[in-house]
């Protein structure tokens, strides 16, 4: 195709280096707005004036009437116009009044209908009042003044009628109209666009021109003359035209400009011909001939100028000729140029300014600059492709690549030639317009639709699978976009962006993409597994959600897939969203519920597809939250490796591929584009503008279009839907189109064909409430809008669906929320109240095409027709909006603060450079590379960093210290890293913004009343927008009076102070009237209670008591709407109001009234009736009881164990089913503090029970001690319930101080040599001991004194046992030693090690004694070394007195003794103890050694084992082999799952920062937590460069390895390098793991806490991931002693490699202050042998050791409980220590523990009250190691004649029952850890049967002891007993049996006899007689032949036991 021709003239002026001609007069502002307020003093009228003019000519003293008067004027306007239109319109409508009866005395019949006219039907009352005031105002100051007032500005007003209308965009094809980026050319002030001055361009040319023709070649004086004439028709022709009255906006020089251009462009005389008409109308016709017949001439004589008398400039810029102002740019102007124009005048003006400062007599030469040729060929080139391809990249070229799926006739259009570059506002061809006094309409026709292309054919829904059938039911086939869409949504998992006209089908899509996602998760068999997948819609208004559950739910049902909406009004509990497969839900709600990721982890990981509706609100308010969202997403998809497959689905708009590139979407599968040619119904619209400025004309000019619209519609048969924009327009407008169909005589139209059932819905309509609908509905007319009752609106849509109302006038909710088509919809006036911004705004894009898509009903209509009404100056701003021309831009900057925030609080984003990294997911970035200059980058910066790195960092800086400087975050600029802090969290949590956080941190203080707080909440940015209307101050006054409780700051006047009052009024349930404060009321309602909860957050975390007590009140005061002093018991609907003011005037208090009888409270209150039901709600208000025991620990830390009991009764219509929360704090009243606060929930189940809840937890003392603290609950939900237990403080009496540590002293290190042995020298590989074995040597090696050594774990304990152990070896050959580790696992490590150096080195021997290994007794009595566990040593030594080898004992080593104060501590106690009467009886001491970490109170523990000065060593926790260096990091959060959780981020954190290449050890507490926390830190790797940069083996190696690992998990961690150890775990898999992290193969390990006992395995780092674990026992998450914690601690550093060790605690943050504490100090070692004292005391008892209770009492001396009782009496319930109270406190405990026993049957107390007899039982108690509990049981229990399933229930619970049975049917376990909890049963099971066999056999009961010895079988042999006894065989299951059922003995030699099949082990026997081939040949095809070999062996041994 040849580019257009173009004339030499205008070619030769293409270069661009256009410069500004300083000389022309500058438009700026200033003059603007100067001129713009002149325009406004000439126009007429106005309220202001009239206000004005009574202020000057009145007095002082006069004036207050006067303002009455005009205030009556303006309350009647208000009355006429009501208030739905602002208060322009009322002031003007005052206006109105004024004029109209500023000369009449009384209201006459001309005066009426004026009214009438103008605003349609009005309050006669109103007219009267108004008329009335206006007479007083006049009288004060004279008619005639006032007259000539009037007159004269009147006289203004007609000169200049429509001035202001000029800056409206006129509607030609083709005039330069401004880019929608483009600065308008008012809005900068010094970069004219010179093109609209056109008398300058003439001077410039002229004047120029003169200056030149001094020159040889200039041109002759009459060519000049003639050229001018040429130039000067147009002005002439122009001037002419304006003054007959045309085109009344325009001016000449715009006008001239616009015509000029015309003339300049290259189209035919023809084609200008009909576009000139258009432009000028038929009055322009004589003009237009003139024009095209010297067409020529004129753009001669103004472009053809010859070259050198072209402007010169001299003004210090380069002297290089330039072109004229003006002419070809016009022309052809290639987007390209416009754009390189743009940049290079602001480049230029850059330029001038930097001269400026700089030299001012520099010349420029550095100026911006263009190659003309270059340029002129690159336009060529443009023209010849056609294609519009800016260099900028401003509209990405969209139309190079053909994509599949994209319909886009817009962009075609582009393409082709006919496209001509300047003008943007491309309306579709077949446009009508019509302009006239009144107003300007646009018309645009429907769309022609698509025609079918080829391969497109429907899919039919008989083609789908089952599910799809089963889900379309009732449907024939998908309409055309689905078809088009199916195959990509249905069979594959892109991602989606479908852009569509509404009303096209785009919620099908969705559910297309709904049925792919649940037909993966469809098991064989028709299945769901609904557990493993959620599905996510967002949509963007709470009505559209409703109506989108209701949809989805309907046809999901037949699948049994639940939808629930979760928005705010919705909410649901944890269990409800667990239960739901799809939520459906509002942008913000799903926001708020991804930011908690803790509560929701496992909510939001398993999202797999989120479908995002209405994404074109991307440029809306609410637009950054759809971003923050699909950034969030996007970054789990690619940290979690995770699918989540995300659809998008908005209207048609421009640039849908910066939309498809942020959602991630491939444009060339998942991008459908279909433009309004896919309606269902096409679609006309037009837009009229009405053009008057005055506001109450333009609602009359409004209303007149309406009606001729409406009766349009009517007359050609259609229906019709107004939509205004507030409830009580809807009745004005039908009032007032009523009323002008009468005026006209034209109501018949509206009439209603009276169909048969007419009468009936008469009758309907006529019984509805609703007075207007009754009124209105004969004449054809209906209301709709969300005020009325629900009934009302169903009527009203049925009636107008059955075409007995003509015409409904409606609110926007019908659009959103109910699917009622009419075939035409007006909007009328695009005004729209928004509360959340206080004022009147734009109705939003979104709701006229929601409204517009309503046009056109699918069935009946071939087309619909949508027209909207607006004002003249807001046209183009719909036709743009319309016809979709502006690309959606990004709204996140503005809420760029508080979207980091949110992410930094996540735990997502953790410093600068993620940051960056999640801001590239961000829409903003897309269009900040399409559209740099729109974000303020300029070209050049853009240039320099193209993916904006710098930049992006640069706001994540400014947003960093923003939230710094509010405390929300710690940002250290220095490293990047970013850091969360409570009030981060908090903000983000409750959606608080980052201003409004600011204001708190300013005005919130500890001191503050409830009225501060509300004026605080009320200050919030949330309500910034709320303002105060005139027309609402007087409402808003009432409102103060009557429900403002507290003082209201700001009064009514203050934005602040009318939120204060709303706040106020919600509270105290008023009625608001006026339809504006009613919206701000909701709004206010809903956001108070959010902030106001925030607030409670962060007093609670400030811990200031008083005023977090007054906020959670608070919080209920605005969620119940009571105010705190109304009776609790309004907080029941069920009670009528006269009963309860009448409580609340007797002051009948909730306690009085639990104590009173139901007829004497219907007494008390006059209505007999009602006291049960009183009653019954009294009990209902959740009440606890607490109770409290204080421990102190140390002197400065208290232990308190609360028990809580529920005292109220659970219903569930009131509590629901879940549980009532509390929150509990504990004050100190004196100093206003918080020393500890928790939540907690009381579930139904304890209620109903009535069973009470421990709460342990430990508090802060101060010395000197305050007299008491106060424990407070309050509950989270009822107001007035509430309870408080005291903490007092008056007989506390603190432990003793605590002795100080042993010094290390600076001793020279030991040789080895020391010990004197070479032997035992060379077990040792190095030559030096460490200093404290140095120090500690001589008292181990070489006496015999107790020892207790107190040391740091790591520092080489095990040695100091050696040392202890070699001198029982050198002394007492003959003698044994014992030593005792606390876990099995400990056992076995020492075994191994001492094995192999004692056992075989030294050739002493070494025995194991434990539950696993028992050896025999010849085995015991030769050993010289018995390594065991406490309870096993306690069982064996408690029959000392007839083993002999207990007596042997020379030493009793004890490891860890510190674990005396844990709950196996007593056994520890008593093995002690008795070891001390042992000695004291056989007077052979016994050496007793112990070993434990650093100790608080050594001294006493000293004591106890007799040590003196010597033997005690207690060193400090500090001197480590290796220095280690604590963190503690608190995390916040209720739930213990999602706090671990949010802790794995920050592990993984410190492993980077602490521990990149050295080896780490994460603790856990499950092993559950083991495989989630290695799952999580794999996700982390993912994201870095190396994933596998902690794994340090070749990875082919590697994978050898995990060939042999069975547990699943644990492959996919070992390829990272992690390991995971629990006891879960096979032995092998536990060996290797160990082995390649000892040998650094993998750099971290993840184990459960019981590694830290169990193997000696130091870390670099460790990593103490949570300090509680679930107890079973009690159900609960409980706190790892903090031993343990102290243990998992000292594995950090290791001795050999480090210099420091790390270590790295995550604790639940209320827990931080307690570890603080403790991890750095040690911890005293309490007893526990209180709570466990009657079965220690029963086994002495039965050993004969005690046998009078003097006895007892004395052996209670020897206990270390004693001791302690001592030193602190407090922590055991002592009062005080004089000699008689504790001689009590004994006697009683004896006493008590000897009553237990007696009840147990263990013993007897003889008649003399002292002597104790042991019984039977007692002994099988003590001799099976049974609790006396235990016994009891079996003796109350066990029965006759019982059979075997009886016995397991008295032996089992439910789970251990269940284990047992599996075992016995030898069930497939479904988790390692069953195995685990198996083994344990089995361990205990044999010796709990033997006890229950001995009570049998004691009772003489013959069946029930062949019962119990078949269970022990069963238990042995792992079968039940009917199972054949072959099982018993090795490696036999049943399965393998047939092999022996299908034997016969035919052709087998000597077969013994036996003929038959083989059924049990003796038929076996028999059938092989000895011989092994026989066995070999029965089962060789089951075993392999080793197997064979263990069974014959096996069997073999059967034939002893057989014969």
């Amino acid at each position: 195709m040849s580019p257009p021709r173009l004339t030499g003239a205008l070619r030769s002026f293409s270069n661009v280096s256009k410069q500004e001609d300083l000389t022309q007069d500058i438009y700026d502002l200033k003059t603007k707005c100067l001129k713009r307020q002149k325009i406004f003093a000439q126009d007429g009228l106005t309220w202001q004036k009239i206000v004005q003019f009574f202020t000057q000519h009145l007095e002082k003293n006069d004036q207050p009437a006067a303002t009455h008067e005009l205030k009556n004027i303006l309350q009647a306007a208000k009355q006429i116009v009501s208030t739905d239109h602002g208060q322009d319109t009322i002031e003007s409508a005052g206006v109105f009044l004024f004029k109209t009866f500023y000369n009449k005395d009384q209201i006459g019949h001309e005066e009426t209908r004026a009214i009438k006219q103008m605003f349609g039907p009005f309050p006669a009352s109103a007219a009267e009042a108004s008329c009335a005031a206006v007479g007083r105002l006049v009288a004060q100051i004279g008619e005639s003044q006032v007259d000539a007032f009037i007159q004269t500005q009147s006289s203004l007003k007609t000169v200049n009628r429509s001035s202001i209308f000029g800056r409206n965009i006129a509607f030609s094809f083709d005039t330069y109209v401004l880019d929608a980026q483009d600065p308008l050319p008012w809005s900068e002030e010094t970069d004219t666009e010179q093109d609209l001055d056109f008398h300058s361009f003439l001077n410039n040319h002229v004047g120029e021109r003169k200056a030149g023709s001094d020159r040889d070649d200039a041109y002759s004086a009459e060519e000049l003359e003639r050229r001018n004439a040429d130039s000067s028709i147009l002005r002439q022709e122009v001037e002419k035209y304006l003054d007959e009255g045309n085109m009344v906006s325009s001016s000449a020089e715009e006008l001239s400009t616009s015509l000029f251009e015309m003339l300049a462009s290259t189209r035919s005389d023809d084609e200008l011909q009909n576009e000139l008409f258009e432009f000028l109308g038929p009055q322009g016709f004589e003009m237009i001939s003139k024009l095209l017949q010297r067409r020529s001439d004129i753009v001669d004589s103004l472009v053809s100028v010859p070259l050198d008398s072209r402007p010169h400039f001299t003004s210090g810029m380069r002297d290089e000729s330039a072109k004229p102002t003006y002419g070809c740019q016009v022309t052809i102007h290639s987007e390209q140029e416009k754009q390189m124009m743009k940049i290079y005048r602001k480049e230029e003006k850059k330029e001038r300014k930097r001269e400026k400062r700089g030299d001012e007599g520099d010349t420029c030469e550095n100026a911006f600059h263009f190659d003309p040729k270059d340029l002129r060929l690159q336009r060529e080139q443009a023209l010849l492709t056609a294609r519009r391809s800016p260099v900028l990249g401003r509209h990405r070229e969209y139309e190079r690549i053909r994509y599949p799926h994209v319909y886009d006739s817009h962009a075609e259009a582009i393409k082709t030639s006919a496209f001509v570059g300047g003008s943007k506002m491309l309306l579709p061809e077949g446009i009508r317009r019509e302009n006239n006094k009144m107003y300007e309409e646009v018309e645009i026709p429907p769309n022609e639709p698509m025609p079918i292309g080829f391969e497109e054919k429907p899919v039919h829904i008989s083609e789908l699978d089952e599910i799809g059938q089963v889900v379309f039911k009732g449907m024939k086939r998908l309409n055309r976009i689905q078809s088009i869409v199916f195959e990509t949504a249905y069979n594959t998992n892109e991602n989606l962006l479908i852009c569509a006209p509404t009303g096209a089908g785009k919620t099908n899509i969705a559910m297309l993409t709904i049925l792919h996602e649940i037909r993966q998760h469809l098991q064989p068999g028709g299945v769901i597994r609904k557990d493993q997948f959620k599905i996510v819609y967002v949509a963007p208004m709470k009505a559209l959600a409703a109506e989108m559950t209701n949809y989805f739910s309907k046809r999901l049902e037949p699948l049994g897939i639940a939808v629930k909406e979760l928005t705010g009004d919705m909410q649901l509990t944890k269990g409800e969203i667990l239960r739901t497969q799809m939520l459906v839900t509002t942008p913000e709600k799903w926001d708020v519920v991804t930011r908690k990721s803790v509560g929701d982890v496992a909510l939001s990981q398993i999202v797999r597809l989120l479908i995002l509706d209405e994404v074109h609100l991307l440029h809306e308010d609410r637009g950054p939250v759809l971003e923050s969202l699909v950034a969030r997403t996007l970054r789990q998809v690619e940290s979690t490796q995770s699918m989540i497959r995300i659809l998008g689905l908005s209207a048609t708009l421009p640039n849908y591929l910066d939309v498809a590139s942020f959602l991630h979407v491939n444009p060339c599968i998942g991008l459908f584009y279909f433009d309004g040619r896919f309606r269902p119904v096409p679609l006309g619209q037009s837009f009229v503008g009405v053009k008057t400025t005055n506001k109450v004309q333009q609602l009359h000019d409004m209303e007149e279009v309406c009606y001729e619209k409406v009766l349009k519609q009517i007359k050609a048969g259609h229906q019709v839907m107004v939509f205004v924009h507030a409830r009580n327009s809807t009745v004005r407008t039908a009032m007032s189109l009523i009323e002008m169909a009468k005026n006209r005589g034209e109501l018949s139209f509206f009439q209603v064909d009276q169909g048969p059932d007419y009468g009936q819905c008469e009758k309907q309509v006529q019984r509805s409430r609703n007075k207007q609908v009754r009124e209105i509905f004969p004449d054809g007319f209906g209301i709709h809008h969300a005020g009325m009752l629900r009934q009302d609106r169903t009527l009203v849509e049925h009636m107008f669906s059955r075409g007995y109302m003509k015409v409904l006038v409606c609110t926007a909710t019908l659009a959103w929320g109910v699917n009622l088509p009419a075939h035409a919809v007006i909007i009328k006036g695009t005004n729209i109240y928004d509360a959340k911004r206080g004022a009147l705004v734009d109705l939003g894009i979104l709701d006229v095409m929601q409204i517009f898509g309503r046009a056109g009903r699918p069935q009946f209509d071939k087309y619909g027709e949508g027209t909207i009404i607006t004002t003249h100056d807001k046209l183009s701003h719909y036709l743009t909006l319309l016809t979709q021309q502006n690309p959606i831009e990004s709204q996140f900057q503005q809420s760029l603060a508080d979207n980091l925030n949110a992410e930094i609080a996540l735990g997502s984003v953790t410093n600068v450079d993620e940051a960056v990294r999640w801001l590239s997911y961000t829409y903003l970035y897309v269009r900040m590379r399409a559209n740099p200059l729109a974000y303020g980058i300029s070209h050049k910066a853009y240039q320099m960093d193209p993916q904006l790195e710098l930049y992006r960092k640069e706001l994540v800086v400014e947003s960093g210290r923003k939230l710094d400087k509010a405390r929300m975050i710690r940002f250290d600029e220095r490293t990047g890293y970013f850091a969360s802090t409570d009030l981060g969290r908090t903000a983000s949590h409750f959606y608080i913004k980052y201003n409004t956080i600011e204001t708190f941190n300013e005005l919130f203080s500890a001191q503050k009343t409830e009225a501060d707080i509300l004026s605080i909440v009320s200050k919030a940015e949330e309500f910034e927008q709320v303002k105060v209307r005139d027309e609402e101050l007087e409402e808003l006054e009432n409102l103060l009076c009557n429900f403002c409780e507290l003082p209201a700051t700001g009064g009514v006047e203050n934005g602040y102070g009318k939120i204060n009052i709303l706040l106020q009024t919600y509270i105290g349930r008023g009625e608001v009237d006026s339809f504006s404060l009613i919206s701000d009321l909701s709004y206010v309602a809903q956001n108070a209670a959010r902030i106001v909860r925030a607030l409670f957050e962060i007093a609670l975390r400030k811990r200031w008591p008083a005023m977090t007590y007054r906020l959670l009140n608070l919080c209920k005061v605005i969620d119940k709407r009571l105010w705190g002093w109304a009776h609790p018991l309004r907080q029941f609907g069920t009670l009528p109001p006269s009963v309860l003011s009448r409580m609340e005037e007797r002051n009948l208090t909730v306690d009085k009234l639990k104590d009173m009888g139901k007829d004497e409270i219907g007494h008390m209150l006059h209505h007999v009736n009602i006291g049960l039901k009183v009653k019954q709600c009294v009990h209902q208000i959740p009440a606890i009881l607490m109770e409290s025991v204080i421990q102190p620990i140390t002197r400065t830390v208290l232990r308190v164990r609360l028990s809580i009991t529920p005292d109220f009764r659970w219903n569930d219509q009131v509590h629901g089913s879940v549980g009532e929360p509390w929150w509990l704090w504990v004050e100190d009243p004196i100093n206003d503090h918080i020393y500890h606060s928790e939540y907690f929930l009381l579930h139904k189940k304890q209620v109903v029970s009535g069973e009470p809840q421990q709460v342990v937890f430990t508090i802060p003392i101060f010395e000197p001690m305050p007299s008491q603290y106060y424990i407070r609950a309050v509950s989270d939900r009822w107001l007035g319930s509430e309870a408080v237990c005291i903490i007092n403080f008056q007989h506390l009496i603190l432990p003793e101080r605590h002795p100080p540590h042993t010094e290390l002293l600076d001793l020279q290190p030991l040789p080895v040599t020391a010990l004197g042995n070479r032997e035992y020298e060379s077990l040792y590989k190095f030559t030096h001991f460490n200093p404290i074995q140095t120090q500690i040597f001589h008292t181990l090696y070489h006496t015999d004194t107790n020892v207790l050594l107190g040391a740091p774990t790591g520092s080489g304990k095990t040695i100091a046992a050696e040392m202890a152990i070699f001198r029982v070896f050198n002394k007492y050959p003959t003698s044994k030693v014992v030593y005792i580790a606390p876990l099995k696992a400990l056992v076995r490590e020492r075994i191994e090690d001492w094995k192999i150096r004692i056992e075989e080195k030294l050739g002493r021997k070494v025995v194991e004694l434990t539950g696993d290994v028992t050896p025999d007794m010849r085995a015991i009595a030769q050993a010289d070394l018995i390594v065991t566990t406490p309870e096993k040593w306690d069982g064996v030594s408690r029959s000392w007195q007839n083993r002999s080898y207990v007596q042997k004992v020379a030493i009793l080593i004890i490891d860890e003794i510190h674990l005396l104060g844990e709950d196996r501590g007593p056994v520890l106690e008593v093995i002690v103890s008795r070891t001390n009467f042992i000695s004291s009886h056989t007077s052979k001491k016994v050496r007793v050694v112990g070993l434990s970490t650093a100790l608080a109170n050594a001294r006493d523990l000293a004591d106890w084992l007799g040590i003196g000065q010597v033997g005690l060593f207690n060193f400090r926790p500090s001197v480590r082999p290796v220095p280690l260096e604590v963190h503690i990091q608190g995390f916040p959060g209720q739930h213990y799952c999602p706090r671990m959780a949010s802790m794995n981020k920050p592990a993984f954190q410190a492993i980077r920062t602490h521990s990149p290449a050295k080896p780490v050890l994460i603790f856990v507490s499950s092993r559950r937590q083991t495989r989630l926390t290695a799952l999580d830190l794999i996700a982390f790797l993912a994201t870095e460069d190396d994933p596998k940069q902690w794994l340090h083996q070749d990875e082919r190696e590697m994978d050898d390895i995990i060939g042999t690992i069975r547990e699943s998990n644990l492959k996919l961690t070992l390829a990272f390098g992690i390991g995971m150890h629990h006891a879960g775990l096979h032995e092998r898999d536990r060996k290797t793991v160990e082995e390649l992290f000892v040998n650094c193969k993998i750099q971290v390990l993840i184990a459960t806490s019981t590694l830290a006992w169990g193997v000696n395995f130091p870390a670099h780092l460790v990593i103490v991931k949570g300090t509680e674990y679930y107890d079973g026992k009690t159900r609960r998450y409980v706190d790892y002693p903090i031993t343990d914690v102290l243990q998992m601690m000292g594995r950090a550093g290791r001795p050999q490699f480090d210099d420091q060790g790390k270590a790295v605690i995550l604790v639940h943050d209320i827990k931080k202050d307690f570890y603080k504490k403790f991890l750095y100090e040690p911890f005293p070692v309490e007893s526990s042998l209180l709570s466990v004292l009657s079965d220690h005391l029963n086994a002495e008892i039965a050993a004969g050791t005690v046998t009078s209770k003097q006895d007892a009492m004395d052996y209670i001396t020897w206990t270390y409980f004693f001791r302690r009782l001592v030193m602190n009496p407090s922590y055991y319930n002592l009062d005080d220590i004089s000699h008689e109270t504790i001689n009590k406190y004994l006697s009683n405990l004896v006493e008590r523990s000897l009553r237990d026993l007696e009840c147990s049957y263990c013993m007897e107390i003889q008649e003399d009250e002292q002597t104790i007899e042991p019984l039977t039982y007692g002994r099988i108690s003590s001799y099976y190691y049974l609790k006396h509990q235990t016994i009891r049981m079996f003796k109350e229990r066990l029965k006759p004649e019982l059979p075997v399933q009886e016995l397991l229930a008295i032996l089992a619970h439910t789970k251990t029952h269940l284990l047992m049975q599996a075992h016995f049917s030898r069930a497939q376990l479904p988790c390692s850890d069953y195995g685990t909890d198996t083994k344990t049963v089995l361990d205990n099971a044999i010796r709990i049967c033997q006890a229950m066999l001995d009570v049998v056999a004691n009772e003489g009961w013959l069946v029930s002891a062949l019962s119990i010895c078949n269970l022990v079988q069963m238990i042995i042999q792992a079968r039940w007993l009917h199972d054949s006894s072959l099982l018993t065989l090795p490696h036999f299951q049943k399965q393998d049996l047939y092999v022996f059922r299908r034997w016969s003995a035919k052709g087998v030699r000597g077969g013994g006899g036996y003929q038959g099949p083989i059924e049990e082990l003796p038929e076996l026997m028999a059938a092989c007689n000895g011989k092994e081939d026989n066995f070999t040949s029965m089962v060789k095809e089951v075993l392999q032949p080793n197997q064979i070999y263990q069974q014959h062996k096996h069997s073999n041994k059967f034939q002893f036991s057989t014969h």
